[in-house]
């Protein structure tokens, strides 16, 4: 029986794996445990959420405000034009009440209104477009709407019908003239 006793117990293989698979009982100094590393990677995590939650929320409220600012700009685009305009109105209706007028105090009236509404002009940059005779068609400005034999170069202004206007560097309405086909 003593023989038995001294024989060596064949290890448990599963046993043998499960010891090898299993971290170290001590950890190494210096290293964080996995559950260390956990606890670190989900505050990290947590964190960055929160960030990118601030983000998500800063970019929203800047978008919101945007699209508020634009929105004002539509609705009070002519605010500045309107207020200069008024004036001129208040010139004619005040033209309209007088009892007894002379041709040259309604000329001399149309003469002051005509002059505050080109102030009002200038300042909201409406510049009027006046093609001299002579002066190269250009269809970006000018609008031909006839073609008259003149003594001239061929596609020059030979009248102005209309004056056009640009509303700072975009046009409005282009100039109606006529320009010139060579003879």
């Amino acid at each position: 029986m003593q023989d038995q006793e001294n024989q060596a117990v064949p290890p448990n293989p599963e046993a043998a794996e499960a010891a090898a698979s299993a971290p170290p009982s001590t950890p190494e100094a210096g290293l964080p445990s996995l559950e260390e590393q956990l606890a670190a990677t989900e505050a990290k995590l947590a964190e960055m959420h929160d960030a990118f939650m601030r983000a998500k929320a800063d970019g929203e409220n800047i978008r919101r405000r945007a699209q508020e600012d634009v929105a004002k700009a539509h609705k009070f685009a002519v605010e500045s034009f309107a207020e200069a305009m008024v004036p001129v109105k208040d010139s004619l209706e005040m033209a309209l009440k007088v009892e007894a007028p002379t041709v040259e105090s309604l000329k001399e009236g149309v003469e002051m209104t005509l002059k505050q509404l080109s102030s009002a002009f200038e300042r909201n940059r409406l510049i009027a477009i006046e093609p001299a005779q002579g002066e190269k068609l250009d269809p970006n400005k000018h609008q031909a709407v006839a073609v008259v034999p003149a003594d001239q170069e061929a596609n020059t202004v030979v009248a102005v019908l209309q004056k056009g206007y640009m509303i700072a560097d975009r046009l409005l309405r282009p100039a109606i003239v006529t320009a010139a086909q060579p003879k």
